[in-house]
């Protein structure tokens, strides 16, 4: 049985598409030698290992947890009789660090980056029958210049770092296509108009070329569109007959269906789907479809037990979604981590609401080389994640700090937050959260108080702590806000690992502090939403609402009334 066999990119359907999980060929490279010493043309490496996993999990079948500065995979393929004739490219869904792959012996491509994904054309390199693939990752997190999120750089997990990934952690496919295809596509909808604007890249020539457009709701049509392709882009706008709005417990989804035609005849086809969701604000509500909508986040990581980054299965996707809404949340921080695009899938299909990050921990924001390295992965990210409902705002940095007299930090901030602003306007950003802010559509901050007591008044409408914190090094400009990271409460009977503050004693310590310190931020009519930290355990840190392996530690029910009560800025 192949593992997480399921398509992986469910925005941008093929059919004509191979899955390349299983089984490999691996061998670690702790000197970084491998292609000094052949490893390109051995024939067969050292081990074996289960992709997509990496090999720090055990659902990889390795297991290995110690530093790694190269890892080799290998594997042969061979074409379906349908990809006789056609371009043939591979995809990968993510590969930690710097991925270059062999296709027979041939170099097709590298990319940088662990969280990206990413595409090469093989068809020069693949011949008929049997094909061989080389993949060598070089993944070397302690040199500074490359991001790692919540990954440790010492050899053991310690405080919020967690064990490592390297190498190969999502889906690897191939896919075939004629001459002429269909790149990228990129919907922005607007459900004030009951309208959503397809831009299709288009790749080959494009003499003659029309793009067609068919949108569907629960199989009846919705409306259709066409329009001739523009050099390497075709543009249109769809109409929708019956406009059935996209929000928070509202998946309304609409099928889309994308056919490239050449001369009349089709030649690429794409299977999609779209929600009609439009994000404004109104002094300190965030609207979704012009409603206020009170953001009820929980901070998830995205760990898992048996696979560190990577769900076992699809289910367990769409499961920790269900495990949050059952707990009273309408969203979630994808925190430090660049969640795969079937995570998304399931958000978009639930109604549930996605701040995207980058996985910024591990590179400094006021070393001069920053910003090329950070930019162009966290670009890539917001062009694969761009048209997901789900995704209602960016931040692309988590918790940086100033320092007297350092204005590159400053600089890198600010290039990072109008750079995704000019290429999305339509989503909030946050440059930092919870950081010293330089540029933001929203003020953030984190405050893991204990004491409802003392949380309470801190957060009081008529309270300004929020905004003057760090008032030498911020200004205030009048933001919509939030307390995007409180709680964390520690609970764990065993009396192993951490959370913030002294943990409660008993259950019902538990709940009344959980009640405390939520109620004060839902009785606020200035805060626009909350995130609590956090949905799981990870390992060491033992502040989740469930255990590392999925477990309710309280009555969902009863987090559940406390977290879904009428929020302040909901009323009226």
């Amino acid at each position: 049985m192949i593992p997480r066999a399921e398509y992986p990119r469910p925005q941008f359907v093929r059919e004509g598409w191979l899955n390349l999980n299983g089984t490999w060929q691996f061998e670690i490279d702790h000197g970084a030698s491998g292609r000094a010493r052949g490893l390109v043309e051995k024939e067969k490496l050292a081990d074996e290992i289960t992709v997509p996993f990496c090999p720090e999990s055990r659902l990889s079948g390795v297991g290995y947890t110690d530093f790694m500065a190269a890892v080799w995979y290998r594997r042969a393929f061979t074409l379906p009789d349908e990809a006789e004739g056609k371009r043939v490219f591979i995809n990968f869904g993510a590969v930690d660090y710097l991925a270059e792959v062999w296709v027979n012996g041939v170099s097709v491509g590298a990319h940088r980056g662990g969280y990206a994904g990413f595409q090469l054309e093989i068809t020069k390199a693949v011949k008929p029958g049997e094909n061989t693939l080389v993949v060598c990752a070089d993944d070397d997190q302690r040199h500074g210049r490359q991001p790692f999120g919540k990954q440790s750089n010492r050899y053991f997990s310690h405080g919020c770092f967690y064990t490592r990934t390297t190498g190969i952690w999502q889906t690897v496919w191939l896919e075939w296509t004629n001459g002429t295809r269909i790149a990228n596509v990129r919907l922005t909808p607007d459900a004030t108009n009951a309208t959503v604007l397809v831009e299709a890249e288009i790749d080959g020539p494009a003499k003659g070329l029309v793009l067609e457009a068919e949108a569907s709701f629960e199989g009846e049509g919705q409306g259709a569109v066409s329009a001739e392709a523009d050099g390497g882009a075709a543009r249109l706008l769809l109409q929708v007959d019956d406009a059935r709005l996209w929000s928070a417990g509202e998946p309304n989804l609409y099928d889309l269906r994308l056919t490239l035609k050449e001369d009349g005849e089709p030649v690429d086809e794409i299977k999609s789907y779209f929600g009609l969701r439009t994000i404004s604000f109104d002094g300190m509500k965030c609207l979704i479809n012009g409603r206020p909508v009170f953001q009820r986040l929980i901070l998830d990581q995205g760990f898992y037990p048996d696979g560190v980054y990577t769900a076992p299965t699809d289910e367990e996707l769409k499961a920790d979604i269900l495990r949050s809404m059952a707990m009273g949340f309408n969203g979630a921080r994808l925190h430090q981590k660049v969640f795969e695009p079937r995570f998304l899938y399931w958000a978009d299909r639930l109604g549930y609401l996605c701040w995207g990050e980058m996985a910024s921990w591990g590179i400094d924001p006021k070393d001069p080389w920053t910003p090329g390295v950070f930019l162009d992965e966290w670009l890539q990210v917001i062009r694969r994640d761009y048209s997901a409902p789900s995704i209602i705002g960016w931040c692309p940095w988590n918790e940086t700090w100033d320092e007297e007299g350092n204005g590159q930090r400053s600089e890198t901030l600010r290039l990072c937050y109008r750079v995704t602003k000019a290429v999305d306007p339509t989503r909030p950003c946050i440059d930092t959260s919870g950081g010293i802010h330089v540029e933001t559509d929203i003020f953030d901050t984190h405050d893991y108080e204990q004491d409802p007591a003392v949380f309470k008044p801190r957060y009081a409408p008529d309270a300004e702590v929020i905004y003057d914190r760090f008032s030498k090094k911020q200004r205030y400009g009048g933001q919509p806000v939030f307390v995007s990271e409180y709680g964390g409460i520690g609970w764990n009977p065993d009396g192993e690992g951490w959370g913030y503050g002294n943990g409660p004693k008993t259950e019902a310590e538990f709940i009344e502090r959980y009640r405390g310190l939520t109620d004060a931020l839902l009785d606020n009519p200035n805060h626009m939403g909350f995130c609590y930290t956090q949905l799981t355990d990870v390992e060491q840190e033992r502040n989740g609402l469930y255990y590392y392996d999925r477990r309710p530690k309280f009555d969902p029910k009863v987090i559940h009334a406390i977290t879904s009560r009428e929020a302040a800025i909901e009323k009226g």
